[in-house]
């Protein structure tokens, strides 16, 4: 599957406006830990490998450069295919111990809130998320999922359209990991800003 996906900073009467007439669908609290080497060898090239609770996820971008009308990415979650992605042939039972002795480690830990609705063929999520040093922030993001690429620019489109008739405005939102990169990891934001991962 691939996800296409758009982050949003709302206002107020935005939210208010974009799930008035969605259906909520639960609401859930979860701790992600995100991974990569020293010389951030994962992240540069958009591959974002977390755990989330005690499940490991790996998403890996579809799309090219930062310049893009939405995000999207291809999301495994097997933990033999994050294997075969990541090249970890050690198989100790344990993928964090493997992913350590190749020197991928954790970067970042994070806690979400995350307030989930249906509008449509759409996901809308609105997130508080809480920092290890109690800092929080928040966010929302409008995805749908498609399941070939050829499906993705109208995708693209409908999240615009569907964001653009609830007042939402088109500006650059960083997301809860690079956030937390701005404030405490400076040196790990310039990699990402000269592999043109992201906007500087």
């Amino acid at each position: 599957m691939i996800e296409i996906e758009k982050k949003f900073r709302l206002t107020d009467i935005q939210r208010e406006s974009l799930v008035k007439d969605a259906d909520f669908v639960d609401e859930k609290t979860f701790t992600d830990i995100y991974y990569d080497t020293a010389d951030y060898r994962l992240t540069t090239q958009d591959i974002w490998l977390r755990r989330r609770d005690d499940a490991f996820e790996l998403k890996v971008a579809v799309h090219f450069g930062y310049d893009r009308p939405a995000d999207q990415y291809d999301e495994i979650t097997d933990e033999k295919a994050i294997r075969e992605k990541l090249s970890i042939k050690t198989d100790s039972g344990d993928l964090a111990l493997d992913l350590a002795a190749q020197g991928i480690v954790p970067f970042v830990a994070c806690r979400t809130t995350r307030r989930k609705y249906r509008k449509d063929e759409f996901n809308i999520d609105l997130d508080l998320v809480q920092y290890q040093d109690d800092s929080t922030y928040t966010l929302a993001e409008i995805e749908r999922m498609v399941t070939e690429q050829s499906e993705v620019p109208q995708a693209i489109e409908h999240i615009h359209a569907l964001a653009q008739s609830h007042g939402c405005t088109f500006e650059p939102v960083r997301g809860k990991v690079v956030e937390f990169l701005m404030h405490h990891r400076p040196e790990h934001l310039q990699a990402l800003i000269s592999a043109g991962v992201i906007c500087g």
